[in-house]
């Protein structure tokens, strides 16, 4: 891998998000979708144990919102630890469940139309179920956590087919998580323990592998979302170092950022109501302009400062080319396009 590092290659446009238990706002945020008419679709995963705040919101890039839907339980149309979400051409919604080991779907209008998936390792079960795809045959690929492997199933739930296997040679996987499809079919997947991102055919088959651990240029650490651009440029949500990494086409690092959020729209509002909060925000220190006692740990630096992402769980492209960031600890979504 060598570095070529271009500064300017993406650049920050805005932030949306505001943590909030219902309504416009997410709590603890874990992926985002989109539809054709430029509507954004964010699952918030709420905390373990605390039921509130789970939902899909749905806005837009100019922050409008317009609803939300799903909740937590076990029936149809229901989740309890949302992991992913993912939309087919027809606009129906799937939302991958790591609890229930199963898909819940969704019609355009949010509506609960079936839930699929049972516990196990056999063809066709799930134990964990991660990052959601949509392929260009309306298939759904789930990447299968805890059983190390990428499954695609119909619609519907049927099971197609299968690859991957524990282990750290090429192809195999160790606690997979995110997983992204181009525009030629090939399938990346963040292969979260092993530190990296491999890509296959779109039959399975191995193709390269890029990255490895660490928190150098090019290096991950437990990376935990991938996308692909029209130009073959790679995005990785660099999970474990708090930031996001863009590779070429070959694996080539390209730029790393760690965050460049600002007030929201929806904070503003809020801050405009509630006076006494926007005034001790005012005064506090937001940027920590000395952060020498964080000791150059990623997780301390974004815990304490305000703009860099924490816990960047999802990186997605919308139909405009805009990279979306779902960073889960600050409630957000950060914005950038390309230069």
């Amino acid at each position: 891998m060598t570095t070529m590092q271009k500064t300017d290659f993406l650049n920050y446009s805005h932030s949306i998000g505001l943590s909030t238990m219902t309504g416009r706002g997410f709590y603890y945020p874990v992926d985002t979708a989109f539809d054709d008419e430029g509507k954004i679709y964010t699952v918030s995963r709420s905390l373990d144990g605390d039921n509130r705040g789970l939902r899909v919101t749905i806005y837009d890039a100019d922050s409008k919102y317009y609803d939300m839907f799903g909740e937590h339980g076990e029936g149809d149309g229901q989740f309890i630890w949302p992991t992913a979400i993912a939309r087919d051409s027809a606009d129906n919604t799937y939302v991958a469940c790591e609890y229930l080991n199963r898909i819940a779907r969704f019609d355009p209008l949010g509506k609960p139309m079936s839930s699929w998936g049972t516990l196990g390792s056999a063809e066709g079960e799930l134990d964990g179920p991660s990052g959601l795809a949509v392929d260009g045959d309306d298939n759904i690929l789930v990447v299968d956590h805890h059983n190390n492997r990428v499954q695609k199933f119909t619609t519907g739930g049927q099971f197609i087919s299968s690859f991957g296997s524990a282990g750290e040679g090429d192809g195999q996987f160790n606690l997979p998580w995110g997983i992204a499809i181009d525009g030629e079919g090939d399938i990346y997947v963040a292969d979260w323990r092993n530190d990296r991102i491999q890509k296959f055919t779109p039959g399975g088959e191995f193709i390269a592998s890029f990255g490895e651990s660490g928190r150098g240029d090019g290096q991950f650490h437990r990376p935990a979302s991938v996308t692909v651009d029209d130009d073959g440029y790679i995005y990785v949500a660099d999970w474990g170092n708090e930031r996001v990494q863009v590779l070429d086409s070959e694996g080539n690092f390209v730029q790393s950022l760690r965050g460049e959020a600002t007030d929201s729209k929806w904070a503003d509002a809020f801050l405009e109501i509630n006076i006494e909060e926007a005034a001790a925000r005012a005064k506090s220190d937001l940027a920590k302009s000395s952060i020498e006692f964080f000791n150059d740990d990623p997780h301390e630096e974004s815990s304490h400062i305000e703009k860099f992402f924490w816990a960047p769980t999802s990186i997605k492209l919308d139909r405009e080319g805009r990279v979306l960031i779902t960073e889960s600890n600050r409630h957000r979504v950060q914005i950038y396009v390309r230069s």
